[in-house]
């Protein structure tokens, strides 16, 4: 069965870091492009960062250009995708999706086929 699952999110503080972790399994997600997402409360589904490691290129939505970083690993037959996120805000409130395509990297949510269960990451002020 073919399936994504984050982890790692929390409460912190503004100014704070937490770091998600996306496992992949049950498919071939080394050849894919991951991608990290992130739905604020009342609003749309927005991308955060992509990662294709084939081609060794990443993308950042610019509200977090410099602050996020999204790596990628193999392990066991797994694969994971990472979410670095440092000086983090509170507007950086939200829940997080780790999605998976076999296209580049791509901001249209349309385009991913797999996508995990969210995982909820909330930054006090």
């Amino acid at each position: 069965q073919v399936q994504l699952v984050e982890s790692g999110g929390g409460l912190v503080q503004a100014g704070g870091s937490l770091r998600l972790s996306c496992a992949g399994s049950g498919s071939t997600f080394t050849r894919y492009t991951m991608a990290w997402f992130r739905v604020v409360q009342g609003k749309g589904r927005e991308f955060v960062a992509g990662i294709n490691e084939l081609v060794d290129w990443r993308e950042y939505s610019d509200s977090v250009r410099g602050r996020f970083t999204i790596s990628k690993d193999n392990a066991d037959g797994t694969v994971y995708a990472y979410l670095q996120m440092n000086s983090l805000k509170p507007e950086d409130t939200a829940v997080y999706y780790c999605a998976a395509t076999k296209d580049q990297i791509t901001q249209n949510d349309l385009r991913y086929d797999y996508w995990g269960q969210g995982t909820q990451v909330t930054v006090s002020s």
